[in-house]
């Protein structure tokens, strides 16, 4: 029996029930005390204790009976809130949704049921992912559990899915959904010092996911460690007939990747991602995870991606166009909350500009500029030639290796003040490393390698080939067994 349940990682703990060590209803209700106390980090929107227990009590029931049970049977999680949940409250993090409450399920969080796994919650996010720090939601900011130098929660988790990041880091759930458009798994992941995946575009159906930019949003599982990460994603993935754009595609068993040997392997080190913008910490932290590749045997190759520097003007027009039309659909008349006006129009009127805040009012009006006659062929389409081009680099990349590493994000955790004060496009800059593998669609892992000198955690990304997650996986558990991260937030260790 272990001292503390909410220390455990999702496999260590699915160990102990099968040992029949510990109940899913002890471990579902250490999770949900640890969350009562940690109210103040304003990690969830919308808990769910009852019906979390309930489940667990219903799984301890399956367990006892010797009935089937899921690959994920009693691990509590939280689902990030842009995920629809049947006959709970679904919000996007956002005024105009703050009363939805969908009549059906996500197919990934249908299927993380069918797996066996207790949702404690719907947790914190940028409003309709808009956002790098939660600093748009319309519930409040989540806090960072790691501490600026002054001991102060005063530092952002990242975004949109800091609700998820800042959960799992604190020990309020064991794992948890996020959604990636354009770094939203791994530049939180960073900055919290948790595991993230963005599989590649088209592995998990996006059924029942509160829209953002349909051409670059991907579900991805958070949690503790990579193996963590590989058994949610097993899950999570699959051929859905809801969505078109999900592939039909085997899901393979991705623990079995982790094998620890990495010895042949070419590993690329894209010279461009040493920008300007890098925090030399960080730099540092990135030549640590390199020497870790090479003293595991891989090859250590130095690659060039000649159009990185366009990636971040061409997926914020690619993604506000596709926000703008995305979200045409809130408008008051359906089931958003409305706000009447004397004519049909004055109500949409009155409706968006009540229900939208400005981060999201901002992209929209972004993205209807670049749609609009006139500036389509000068934006939209020269941004979707270029993103070709980015495809391009990342399939020439892959002829001479076989993953590569980067950043996750050019610096630690910000506070609050800091984010308040950089201009919008400043704050765009925060997704630099992460936006050229979310336009090529390949899938991408960050993980925590080590401290800055500042005592936040840095975070990088390994980067695959199309639908091969399963050597992502494997060189980021080689290099999570060469880091040995083992440091607690400073609001865990109390």
């Amino acid at each position: 029996m272990v001292s503390k349940l909410t220390d455990l990682t999702i496999s260590e703990a699915l160990d102990l029930l099968d040992k029949k060590e510990i109940s899913s209803v002890e471990l579902t209700q250490a999770h949900l005390t640890e969350m009562e106390r940690s109210t103040v980090l304003n990690a969830y929107i919308t808990p769910t204790p009852e019906l979390a227990l309930k489940t667990a009590e219903e799984s301890d029931k399956k367990r006892l009976s010797g009935e089937k049970i899921g690959r994920l049977e009693g691990i509590p999680i939280a689902n990030k809130d842009l995920y629809c949940t049947q006959g709970i409250r679904t919000t996007a993090a956002s005024k105009i949704l703050s009363e939805f409450v969908p009549p059906y399920e996500s197919t990934v969080t249908q299927q993380l049921k069918d797996a066996g796994t207790i949702m404690l919650g719907k947790v914190n996010t940028d409003q309709f992912a808009m956002g790098g720090s939660t600093m748009t939601s319309y519930f409040g900011v989540t806090k960072n559990p790691w501490t600026d130098e002054n001991g102060h929660y005063n530092l952002v988790p990242g975004g949109s899915s800091g609700g998820s990041a800042a959960a799992v880091a604190a020990g309020l759930c064991m794992g948890a959904t996020g959604s990636d458009t354009g770094g939203s798994i791994r530049q939180p992941a960073s900055f919290c010092g948790i595991t993230g995946i963005k599989p590649t575009y088209g592995r998990c159906s996006r059924y029942g996911i509160v829209a953002f930019a349909s051409s670059l949003d991907q579900a991805g599982p958070m949690a503790r460690s990579v193996k963590d990460c590989a058994l949610m994603l097993r899950e999570m993935a699959g051929f859905d007939e809801k969505d078109s754009t999900v592939a039909d595609i085997a899901v393979p068993d991705f623990t079995q990747a982790l094998t620890g040997d990495i010895r042949g392997k070419k590993i690329g080190i894209p010279r461009e991602y040493r920008s300007k913008d890098l925090n030399p910490q960080v730099a540092a932290v990135w030549d640590k995870g390199i020497a870790f590749l090479k003293n595991a045997g891989a090859e250590i190759v130095e690659i060039s991606m000649p159009h990185t520097k366009y990636a971040l003007p061409v997926y914020y027009i690619i993604a506000c166009a596709e926000a703008s039309s995305n979200l045409a659909r809130y408008d008051g008349v359906r089931y958003t909350t409305r706000v009447n006006g004397k004519t049909l129009n004055e109500m949409y009127e009155n409706t968006r500009t009540d229900g939208f805040g400005p981060e999201v009012i901002r992209r929209i009006l972004l993205g209807t500029f670049v749609l609009s006659a006139g500036f389509y062929d000068a934006y939209y389409i020269r941004a979707q030639r270029v993103r070709r081009l980015i495809y391009n680099d990342f399939i020439e990349a892959f002829k001479q290796v076989d993953a590569i590493l980067a950043p996750a994000a050019p610096t630690t955790a910000l506070s609050y003040d800091e984010m308040k004060n950089m201009k919008p496009v400043d704050t765009y800059l925060g997704d630099v490393f992460t936006t050229p593998s979310s336009l090529a669609g390949v899938p991408a892992l960050a993980l925590p390698i080590g401290l800055a000198d500042n005592g936040l955690p840095v975070g990088l990304q390994v980067i695959g080939k199309h639908f091969d997650e399963n050597t992502v996986f494997q060189v980021a558990h080689v290099l999570e067994t060469q880091a040995q991260f083992d440091k607690k937030p400073h609001y865990v260790k109390g």
